[in-house]
């Protein structure tokens, strides 16, 4: 059979292989955004099978084995190792027209050299072909990534996480620079319903017990700097929608009082306290030059069984329809007039806001340094061809796409760094094919340096690694 990911996938004409060829492929990875687990790194794991580096945890491919009808034995249940890949291989000829199947034929070529399609019937000999390359050093964690060229990737923790892994790595000779984000979601969301047990965990990483409003963002501060001191520059945030509701000093720490001593919390109360805390922490930012990133839009845990069951992050999240643009604009303005807006990042999960988003970045851009908010690239469920060109086309028809600093994986598997192949690949055929059309100029000189900056040097620049 012809081989499926040859030279030219995705590339439709001779200026998109130009330009990927000579200015995209090339670049190193700057993998801004993940949730790699930092102990893998640290103690170089060597995988035992391609089940536990590439289907345990990814539930991109459990909505898909799901919805094909697999039993959840063969997902997250006690089927074996090799149980569960010949279920994913099975699943792999159903999966046409959905990322999916892209992804794990450029994962499978690679990585492992196999040009194969995956199905049922080669999984049992791919299965142990591709544990056997497992084992050696070449292809440990540190192995795979050194593979994929990337220079610098930064993890994502909880402000509790006391980052010996990022430690360890720092005192060791690996030579790709792994830093860590600080995502304080939990500090943050007041009507979950384990807030308080949280916070009283925050209390002790601290050093602080938090018994009011203030004492918790004393400990918020104490977290910045311990993280700040440990190489930390970046920020993450997942939420609904951006909130902004105003309230005094008084009622946020009466809000957060009652909250702990188990009083119902209304949900003005709710947007009142995140606005404060957010603002807060927003200008803490700013303070410690970090970039603050915001993904925004995601209806989770919709499946209150499963939920129950298998826990969050397992696959029963989907686009949300919040509203967006008032109070995010709100919320950046507050910032602004007061000269704290710290560098940021929005990702926006519903693509009915990529014209919200790619505008509303405009508003707070203001001269002192290039692309100072971004538009982020396609989050999620848009991180595949059509949601990344649609996120690169609202973006160059109402900002400019030239300072955008590109792809990042968000992805918790050692195998997901072809997505950056991928990225560059749609990227480079979109202006490829506008130059063929004659849209845009026959210079591939000028092309070329807008593509690799976008690859590269715009992160390398933004993110000062």
């Amino acid at each position: 059979m012809k081989s499926f990911i040859t030279d030219q996938f995705l590339l439709q004409n001779k200026y998109a292989e130009e330009l990927y060829f000579n200015f995209a492929e090339k670049q190193p990875i700057i993998d801004y955004h993940n949730h790699l687990i930092p102990k893998d790194i640290a103690e170089d794991t060597v995988f035992g099978n391609i089940s536990k580096v590439w289907i345990a945890g990814d539930h991109y491919k459990w909505r898909a084995m799901r919805t094909l009808g697999v039993n959840e034995k063969f997902i997250t249940g006690d089927a074996s190792d090799k149980e569960k890949f010949e279920a994913w291989a099975k699943t792999v000829p159903y999966t046409l027209r959905n990322p999916l199947y892209h992804w794990t034929h450029l994962e499978l070529k690679r990585y492992f050299g196999i040009d194969e399609l995956l199905n049922e019937n080669n999984a049992g000999e791919i299965y142990e072909n591709i544990t056997a390359q497992l084992q050696t050093p070449e292809k440990s964690t540190r192995g795979l990534l050194k593979m994929m060229n990337v220079e610098s990737l930064c993890t994502t923790e909880d402000p509790t996480d006391i980052l010996n892994y990022h430690q360890e790595i720092a005192k060791s000779d690996f030579n790709i620079k792994v830093s860590t984000a600080f995502r304080p979601d939990k500090a943050i969301l007041i009507e979950n319903h384990n807030f308080a047990d949280y916070i009283s965990k925050l209390g002790e990483s601290a050093g602080i017990e938090i018994n009011s409003y203030q004492t918790l963002c004393d400990a918020l501060i104490k977290r910045i700097e311990y993280f700040h001191e440990n190489g930390c520059r970046l920020c993450d945030h997942g939420l609904n929608n951006i909130s902004f509701e105003e309230a005094s000093n008084a009622e946020v720490s009466a809000i957060f009082n009652d909250k702990l001593a188990g009083k119902v919390i209304a949900e003005k109360q709710v947007n009142q306290f995140k606005t404060a805390i957010l603002l807060f922490l927003g200008e803490i930012y700013h303070k410690f030059g970090w970039v603050q990133q915001f993904h925004l839009g995601a209806l989770r845990n919709n499946n209150e069984r499963m939920h129950q069951i298998l826990g969050p992050d397992t696959g029963w999240d989907s686009i949300g329809d919040f509203v967006q643009a008032e109070t995010l604009s709100r919320f950046l303005n507050s910032l602004d007039g007061k000269d704290k807006l710290t560098k940021t990042i929005l990702y926006n999960l519903n693509p009915a806001d990529n014209e919200i988003f790619a505008t509303m970045i405009g508003n707070f851009n203001d001269g002192s340094v290039k692309g100072k908010v971004q538009f982020g690239s396609g989050w999620w469920f848009l991180d595949q061809k059509d949601g990344m060109i649609k996120q690169m086309n609202a973006l160059s028809n109402m900002g400019l796409i030239s300072c955008f600093v590109g792809m990042l994986t968000d992805s918790r598997s050692f195998l997901s760094f072809p997505r950056h192949e991928y990225f560059r690949r749609v990227l480079c055929n979109l202006f490829g094919e506008e130059m063929k059309k004659g849209e845009l100029p026959d210079d591939i000189e000028l092309i070329g340096r807008t593509v690799s900056d976008i690859c590269y040097h715009n992160a390398k620049n933004y993110f000062d690694f």
